[in-house]
């Protein structure tokens, strides 16, 4: 009999606390695992020892912003593949580009279309299982 496979685990980086909840209930609901951390740095510590299936990243973090943060785990071998999916009110020109730029392999913008973020995950997690 086969192992029984987990949900997917998400890691939401988010320092606003209603979006964490929002996100949060949408996909717990859903059945998946979620992790929510407030700032870059803090979400840098938690991936060195963790490994989720798929990172909603805010842009506008304290400590290390969004864009670093992507850097960083698109330059790791061990993070890279995670898809990143920027989550952000960067809503101007050139903002989705410098998104894609610094690593992240989606974007959505704030406020958010729960539909088309649900969406959005569920296609990045299942290209990821083929």
């Amino acid at each position: 009999m086969p192992a029984l496979k987990s949900p997917p685990l998400i890691l939401v980086v988010e320092d606003a606390p209603d979006n964490q909840v929002l996100v949060e209930q949408v996909f717990q609901d859903s059945g998946y695992r979620v992790t929510c951390i407030q700032d870059g740095q803090a979400a840098l510590d938690w991936l060195e020892t963790n490994h989720p299936d798929l990172i909603l990243l805010d842009l506008s973090l304290p400590e290390i912003d969004g864009w670093e943060v992507a850097r960083q785990l698109k330059a790791s071998d061990r993070t890279s593949q995670i898809p990143i999916i920027a989550v952000t009110a960067h809503a101007m020109k050139g903002d989705k580009e410098s998104a894609i730029a610094s690593g992240c392999d989606d974007y959505l913008t704030k406020p958010l279309d729960i539909d088309l973020l649900e969406a959005c995950v569920k296609q990045w997690l299942d290209k990821r299982s083929q």
